[in-house]
């Protein structure tokens, strides 16, 4: 197929401003959905870092809703011409604290797009770049990377691309364990209706996955909690994730990490039930 990026990129630019408040009850989800012993943020307190993905959540109408749950209009994108849609990376800059009880203002832009040949076909990469402020100022900003694919066709299965080995030397050790349960409370949490987070048959069938896939978010909140564990009383600056392969609930998935630059920052990778890379992680501390 022949994709024309130039209209594409006529798009970049596109932004548009939402509205929402840091209440707290989505907080208390998170700590249930990742097992974490964390004291909830009362009012006034500060939320753990990743979790102002709880607000502002994505309310398309139903009518919008394409075949993998996601909608097909009403965002800073433009139609793309690839139909599979999923999570590439991010970065993120903490510049203050999300408070609960605070009034939130969000900014999103389409800032970036790209055309690419990898193992798996065409690829469209899409930057969506979200400034998040509360009354204070400047709170976080975040730029989001999503890869558009060709369908796969029916009865294929899904090309998981092969990635490297992660270093020997990575003390920090955790393993985690998904299922459909905690997947889809992730989900329900970010209402995110993406259908290969939840819905088997249509991971499976449609997209030729071998099970539910696990959300990059979720693994990027896996991490973050991994490095915040072994670096206490540090603040997280900025935390940049690259995807490399996904994720199943099919089998247990690592996480590792070391600290670089005499503790000034981190590097951590998930890795596949295999051993290998699938997502990398740079840190680094105010």
């Amino acid at each position: 197929m022949n994709v024309d990026v130039d209209a594409l990129r006529k798009h970049i630019g596109t932004k548009f401003v939402e509205q929402d408040v840091a209440t707290q009850a989505p907080l208390r989800g998170l700590a249930v959905t990742f097992d974490r012993q964390d004291q909830i943020p009362g009012p006034g307190d500060s939320i753990q870092p990743g979790w102002h993905l709880v607000y502002f959540m994505p309310l398309s109408p139903k009518a919008t809703l394409g075949d993998d749950g996601l909608p097909t209009s009403g965002g800073v994108l433009p139609p793309m011409p690839f139909p599979r849609r999923m999570y590439a990376g991010t970065e993120l800059i903490f510049h203050d604290p999300i408070r609960v009880g605070d009034a939130l203002k969000r900014e999103t832009e389409f800032t970036d797009v790209s055309l690419r040949s990898g193992g798996t076909g065409a690829l469209i990469f899409a930057t969506q770049t979200r400034r998040i402020f509360t009354p204070r100022g400047l709170a976080i900003v975040e730029q989001s990377h999503t890869v558009f694919r060709e369908e796969v066709k029916s009865g294929e299965k899904s090309v998981t691309p092969k990635r490297n080995m992660p270093p020997a030397d990575t003390p920090w050790r955790r393993t985690i364990t998904t299922d459909p349960v905690s997947l889809f409370r992730y989900s329900a949490l970010t209402f995110n209706p993406h259908r290969i987070h939840y819905d088997r048959d249509y991971a499976m069938r449609v997209e030729g996955y071998p099970g539910l896939v696990v959300h990059g978010p979720y693994s990027q909140q896996c991490l973050i909690d991994l490095a915040r564990d072994h670096s206490p009383g540090k603040t997280l600056r900025s935390f940049t994730q690259r995807a490399r392969a996904p994720l199943f609930d099919t089998a247990p998935f690592s996480i590792v990490g070391r600290a670089v630059d005499d503790g000034k920052g981190a590097e951590l990778w998930a890795l596949t039930p295999e051993g290998t890379v699938a997502m990398e992680v740079a840190i680094r501390y105010a």
